[in-house]
């Protein structure tokens, strides 16, 4: 598999902690506000337990690593979320340090790339962890009314209010071979149209297929598309 962790025969990308991402997809890359972490308003010890865990696991202290890369030249602003941080979920403080990103961004006048990556909403956090959604978004669009460039990548797995959000706010919408996007459990769904779904239901495939994404790119391929992209609007810029 290598360093890219794929697949020699399909080309699946398999998961990877956000520090690997961002090392093998930028040429540098500052992280910001890395001490931004769970608020202690959240005493629950089960909770606590599974936060330190992640933690150590990923190196991180929230579900998402931010800062500002380069990739090719082109100064970004990125944010990476992390599968192996209780499953990229978004939380309150994870809301936080992108809305801090996009923030940043727009003054800095940068585009914004993501890598998606989450199971959803931190149902520990209850509705402050949906609170994030609108949060984020509202970030999401001053940035585009800056008009400045948004370009995500959907990982595996992209679900839940993630998907439902940020995740399909870009300008442009990649996705990794065969990831998993959706918003709701493929279980949730059969219970409630009473029949199985489709094979491939909730690929990044049928995700295509369907509209919903521009193109799948393989993992071995991202770093060269995304560069293209940012080079892309930055001539369109340059001449807006």
């Amino acid at each position: 598999m290598g360093k890219q962790r794929t697949c020699p025969n399909c080309g699946f990308g398999f998961r990877i902690t956000a520090r690997r991402r961002a090392k093998i997809t930028f040429d540098t890359f500052d992280e910001m506000d890395a001490d931004v972490t769970v608020p202690d308003q959240y005493d629950d010890k089960k909770y606590r337990g599974k936060i330190a865990k992640a933690k150590k696991v990923t190196g991180i202290k929230e579900s998402v690593l931010t800062g500002i890369g380069s990739l090719d030249h082109q100064k970004v602003a990125a944010g990476i979320m992390d599968p192996f941080f209780i499953m990229g979920s978004l939380g309150s403080a994870t809301g936080e340090k992108i809305v801090r990103l996009f923030e940043k961004a727009t003054t800095e006048k940068l585009p914004v790339v993501m890598f998606t990556a989450s199971g959803g909403a931190r149902m520990q956090e209850g509705i402050k962890s949906l609170m994030q959604m609108a949060k984020v978004s509202q970030a999401v669009e001053a940035h585009s009314k800056a008009g400045l460039f948004y370009l995500v990548v959907l990982c595996d797995p992209t679900t839940g209010g993630v998907t439902a959000s940020f995740a399909m706010q870009g300008d442009i919408i990649l996705a990794e071979s065969h990831a998993l996007v959706g918003f709701a459990g493929r279980r949730v769904i059969e219970q409630t149209i009473m029949k199985q779904p489709p094979k491939n239901f909730q690929r990044a495939e049928t995700v295509l297929d369907h509209g919903f994404i521009d193109a799948i790119v393989p993992r071995t391929n991202l770093k060269q598309t995304i560069s293209q992209f940012l080079r892309l609007h930055q001539r369109e810029a340059s001449h807006g």
